[in-house]
């Protein structure tokens, strides 16, 4: 019982996040998130009994890739313009 409860709030969180990824603005924020995001996917990896996955996951996907992008973020303009 504790695991489906579980699951269903990794996937709503999933869901959480991948809306704030599309309508923040700032593209900080929007980094975070998706970092956030790339964490529960590999929790839901873990949840579905492939640790070696999760773990690439979270090492490649939530580590690596969200510093990148909070690198390329530094280097110019944090927040999006808006465009008519």
């Amino acid at each position: 019982m504790i695991e489906s409860i579980v699951h269903v709030l990794v996937l709503v969180g999933l869901v959480a996040s991948a809306l704030m990824v599309y309508f923040f603005k700032d593209l900080l924020a929007a980094a975070l998130a998706a970092g956030f995001f790339s964490f529960l996917i590999s929790l839901e990896f873990y949840i579905l009994q492939a640790p070696d996955v999760a773990i690439s996951q979270a090492a490649i996907g939530a580590g690596l890739t969200t510093a990148i992008f909070v690198i390329a973020i530094r280097a110019t303009t944090r927040f999006e313009e808006d465009t008519p």
